[in-house]
């Protein structure tokens, strides 16, 4: 997103690249779903998506590229060599780092297997002036002789990544801070091939509310799962994101417009931020109600599996069923009441309004509703307390029977709009339903 904002706020372009250097997890599924999730959120990319495997030559062609200048080397160390070092290492409480015996060797040895690796600086010092890290430097002892292609022949991604940003001409390269450190070995290939650096901008990565690294628990989730099963639209999504990491003084409701018209790199946060998920639920609630009542609809329709003349009725309901909902999820349950059959199956705690007191309350209800010359929303509203006042009680004493036999719930949007979305028929049968125990 922050990549987006910054190509868009600056009139560059914003480029698209599956890196699928790793087969096993580059299954069609993965990669449609995120296609699918950056087309939810908006996040257009400008021409085709790339594929990082189309480039899989021009990668060993840098690498044998890197071998000539002296860059790199061919390393025959095998896995027990390296097994070896490792456990070392271990034992010796260092870190590990790779010592090949071939560092230093120019000759081929023949058939046997090797990978390149890089030939990593031993001396000096390595400095990047990050957007929003700072100015960072590491000291090139710390640096590894990573391999950049592997004894089949195919890319690492450290190689693969730094050849793609180059001849894609990337200039800003924004991603999480996870990633600072690899920035700083892919510079040595960078500096060896003489390409120009691009500026780097390591983004705190999200926390759990607790502080801890966010995982599933917090609401790591994939897009299609806010999208699908908790339902969040994508404005709510985009503009919690946005939040979370950069700010634009006490503003919290940022369209895209005003996003891409305000983002830098200035205010991108420095500490890692804190996923809030009621604070996400409540800003997606704002977007409910602010959406139009017919994409509304079409939304919550898919979900109850409705068209046509049902349709129609929950969009007259929409203003009314939006007010009170938070999420796509319960704004489905909230009008899920509209296209109940009779009898309705009554919860729990609506049930426990029936009591026997509560049945001849909606005896006399019914008798009045039933005598309305017209069903408009101000008689329904007249004739209801009219029962209230007829009995002695406070309207809500005859409101709460009267929604459990309507709705079969406890919280509906307001009864008075109940009975008129589900209009006279409807609304007396349901009522009748509930006059009377259900053996």
């Amino acid at each position: 997103m922050f990549n987006w904002l910054f190509a868009r706020h600056h009139g560059g372009k914003f480029l698209l690249r599956i890196e699928d250097t790793d087969k096993a997890r580059s299954t069609k599924e993965a990669i449609d779903a995120i296609l699918d999730g950056m087309n939810w959120l908006g996040l257009n990319w400008d021409g085709h998506e790339y594929y990082q495997s189309q480039f899989w030559a021009r990668h060993a062609e840098v690498a044998h590229r890197l071998l000539e200048r002296g860059a790199a080397y061919r390393c025959y160390m095998t896995q027990v060599e390296l097994a070896e070092q490792r456990e070392t290492a271990q034992r010796e409480r260092r870190p590990f780092r790779i010592n090949s015996p071939w560092r230093d060797v120019t000759a081929e040895q023949g058939d046997k297997p090797f990978v390149i690796r890089l030939k990593a600086p031993r001396e000096g010092e390595t400095v990047i002036d990050d957007r929003v890290q700072g100015r960072v430097t590491v000291q090139n002892v710390e640096l590894d002789d990573f391999v950049l292609l592997r004894s089949d022949g195919t890319p690492t991604y450290m190689l693969a990544v730094v050849v793609d940003d180059h001849d894609m001409g990337v200039t800003h390269v924004i991603r999480g801070d996870d990633h600072l450190n690899n920035a700083f070995r892919q510079l040595v290939i960078i500096n060896a091939m003489g390409w120009p650096e691009p500026v780097y901008a390591h983004v705190p990565l999200i926390h759990g509310q607790d502080g801890a690294k966010l995982s599933k628990r917090h609401g790591a989730l994939g897009v299609d799962s806010y999208r699908d099963e908790l339902g969040f639209l994508p404005e709510a999504i985009g503009n919690y994101l946005l939040r979370l990491g950069w700010g634009h003084g006490d503003d919290e409701i940022i369209s895209r417009e005003q996003a891409i018209e305000w983002f830098d790199l200035d205010h991108v946060g420095k500490s890692p931020s804190r996923f809030d998920f009621k604070k996400l639920e409540n800003l997606n609630g704002h977007y409910i109600r602010e959406a139009d009542d017919g994409r509304l609809s079409d939304l919550v329709a898919a979900k109850l599996g409705i068209s046509g003349t049902q349709k129609e009725q929950l969009r007259r309901a929409m203003p009314e069923l939006k007010s009170r909902a938070n999420t796509i999820g319960q704004l489905t349950e909230s009008a899920a009441f509209l296209f109940s059959t009779r009898p309705l199956d009554v919860d729990e705690q609506a049930s426990a309004l029936l009591t026997p007191e509560s049945r001849e309350v909606l005896r006399a209800a019914h008798a009045k509703l039933q005598a309305l010359a017209d069903w408009e929303i101000a008689s329904l509203e007249a004739a209801v307390r009219e029962v209230a006042e007829g009995l002695g009680v406070k309207l809500g004493k005859l409101a709460q029977p009267l929604r459990a036999a309507l709705t079969g719930r406890t919280t509906s949007p307001g009864i008075f709009d109940v009975l008129a979305l589900l209009g006279r028929d409807e609304s007396l049968a349901r009522i009748a339903d509930q006059m009377e125990p259900i053996e």
